[in-house]
């Protein structure tokens, strides 16, 4: 008589594949492996050391707000003023200490507040109204952009701030957000290691730390979060804050690497931070994703950016490509997810 052995499947041994596919990074990073290899055979800059200055510090900058957007994400919501705030936090700093005479440390800690407020009224609004996020932040992005443009009219007669280099202190404050270093003939910037900052601290506090669970529980099962003992509303409020503050670390790199700000600085790439990170991984409904992933995916959109240049092509192909990398993103995920439930 044969008898039948039965195997608890809760300690089945997972295949190395399986353990890779239910990692949400794992396509961002592939994507971006090719990616690589394709502009760096098929261009002479893209893979030297000068080449890879330039699309490194294109990723980084939009890598800082794809990371945070890719935790609001996970978190089950969507932030569409982050790219104003960028704009706005610079613009706060330029006219403070430019036009008004403010210490540039004062002025940077104003535009941080302001930021941080902001980001606190719309997880406050969303919480409170139930409307929806993409709403609600629509919204806060019309108003920032109001205020970037006539606001900074109406104070100075011009929409762009020029002259920061000559601001007392502003050496100081550039050694921190704007300054470089050379290796092996390419330039090394601040916002890049800002960047790898913020990406690790994002990881770690979503895969060590109780606040990690927190966010993975208000996006993926909100009234079962709140039913034991999640705090939803404080969750998603630091959400939101965390989102507006990285728009202001984006402001200030921005405008101390340039020492000039545009009043349209940042309009038009809140899709963009929300593209990188469906990219890393996120899924629009919430509850999944990878802070490491939304990095990937800011790499990818800053190598294709650069890439297309050195290449030669015509640059619209890059809005082509978004494209495509969003549709494609969100099958694969899909895919790879639902592979990842079902494989032994």
């Amino acid at each position: 008589m044969t008898t039948a052995t039965l195997v608890d499947e809760r300690v089945a041994r997972t295949s190395t594949l399986t353990k890779l596919l239910k990692r949400p990074e794992i396509g961002a990073l592939v994507a971006a492996i090719a990616i690589f290899t394709f502009f760096a055979v098929t261009t002479d800059v893209f893979a030297t050391p000068s080449g890879a200055s330039t699309w490194l510090r294109g990723a980084s900058t939009i890598g800082i707000m794809a990371v945070a957007v890719a935790l609001l994400m996970i978190g089950g919501e969507f932030d569409l003023s982050a790219g104003a705030m960028t704009g706005f936090t610079g613009l706060v700093v330029g006219v403070l200490t430019t036009e008004y005479g403010l210490n540039i440390w004062v002025a940077i800690l104003v535009s941080l507040v302001l930021a941080l407020a902001v980001g606190f009224i719309n997880g406050l609004l969303v919480m409170k109204t139930g409307l929806p996020s993409f709403i609600v932040t629509l919204g806060t992005f019309f108003v920032l952009q109001g205020i970037d443009l006539a606001g900074t009219k109406a104070l100075i007669g011009q929409v762009a701030i020029q002259g920061m280099s000559n601001v007392p202190h502003y050496d100081q404050a550039k050694k921190l957000f704007g300054s470089s270093i050379t290796v092996d003939g390419g330039l090394v910037y601040a916002s890049i290691f800002w960047w790898l900052g913020v990406t690790a601290v994002a990881t770690w506090v979503l895969l060590r730390t109780r606040t990690g669970n927190w966010i993975f529980s208000v996006g993926g099962a909100q009234t079962a979060a709140r039913q034991i003992g999640v705090p939803v509303m404080k969750t998603k409020i630091g959400l939101f804050m965390t989102t507006a503050g990285a728009g202001w670390l984006v402001g200030m790199l921005l405008l101390f690497t340039t020492s000039t700000v545009q009043s349209n600085t940042g309009v038009g790439q809140e899709f963009i931070f929300i593209i990188c990170a469906v990219v890393g991984g996120c899924l629009m409904t919430g509850g999944y994703g990878s802070a490491i992933g939304a990095a990937f995916g800011a790499l990818i959109y800053g190598m294709v950016n650069q890439g297309i240049v050195y290449s030669g092509w015509d640059n619209n192909w890059l809005k082509a490509f978004l494209g495509v990398m969003l549709l494609g993103a969100v099958l694969l995920n899909e895919w790879v997810r639902k592979r990842a439930e079902t494989a032994g």
